[in-house]
């Protein structure tokens, strides 16, 4: 009996068989992945996002209102320049865009205030002081100081490599990027920004428009926190203030 074990032969399966039986599982597994992905897609879907007749009056308020206003300045004198020595203005968003004028939102696109408490630096003049007033009732915008401009570099300040964003934390980044306009390090950048040198534009495009923030006990308190911010529109050196509090 033990003789007639001994004699069973174990078949072997060929290694090409083998490599196939896993190439077509794995197939298998990717397939079954996908079909789960797709199920869970279709089974959870697009939330529908009602919105009820009055958001809608609303918005068409809000539209109609930017378009008497901007009509109205057109027949207006435009404002005066500032002194020449306020070469350089800060805006920052401190009211909701939602369901504005559309030549409103192109002004909020062109500067890049896309985000409410977005901040971004402004050379003054002609335009821009134009463009300040198309913003008026949504933005807050006034002339930083030094110490205003290097804080909010050094604390917030960001760049865009490929799709992500990067601090600025490495000198050899902003020498790689900036080293053709001159600028080789942060305080470079900083004198760059708040001197509006030749460089300026290039500075600015580097720079990623700066995300502010406020406390979360001062979010929940809207009109609170509202109120320490003021009201929109030109603030003059009083946006030192506000930067403080939302940097």
């Amino acid at each position: 009996m033990a003789e007639a074990e001994s004699k069973k032969v174990i078949k072997l399966v060929p290694e090409y068989l083998l490599k196939k039986r896993k190439a077509y599982q794995a197939i298998k597994a990717t397939e079954a992945k996908r079909a789960l992905l797709e199920k869970r897609k279709v089974s959870k879907g697009k939330p529908l996002k009602f919105k009820r007749l009055e958001d809608f009056l609303k918005d068409s308020h809000k539209g109609h209102r930017d378009e008497t206003r901007i009509r109205r300045s057109e027949h207006r004198p435009p404002p005066p320049l500032p002194p020449a020595k306020n070469r350089l203005a800060f805006a920052v968003r401190i009211r909701e865009v939602k369901g504005v004028s559309p030549k409103v939102m192109k002004v909020v696109q062109m500067l890049r205030l896309r985000k409410i408490f977005s901040g971004a630096f402004v050379r003054i003049n002609k335009t821009s002081v134009a463009m300040m007033k198309v913003l008026e009732p949504y933005v807050a915008w006034g002339f930083p100081n030094l110490k205003s401009v290097r804080e909010l570099i050094l604390k917030r300040g960001q760049t865009r490599v490929g799709r992500r964003r990067v601090p600025l934390t490495d000198n050899t980044l902003i020498e790689t990027h900036m080293g053709k306009h001159g600028i080789i390090c942060l305080e470079d950048l900083i004198h760059e920004i708040y001197s509006v040198g030749k460089g300026f534009r290039a500075a600015n495009n580097f720079l990623l428009p700066f995300k502010l923030s406020v406390a979360r006990h001062a979010a929940r308190d809207k009109a609170g926190l509202l109120k320490d911010l003021g009201n929109p529109g030109f603030r003059n050196t009083d946006i030192n203030s506000i930067i403080r509090l939302l940097n």
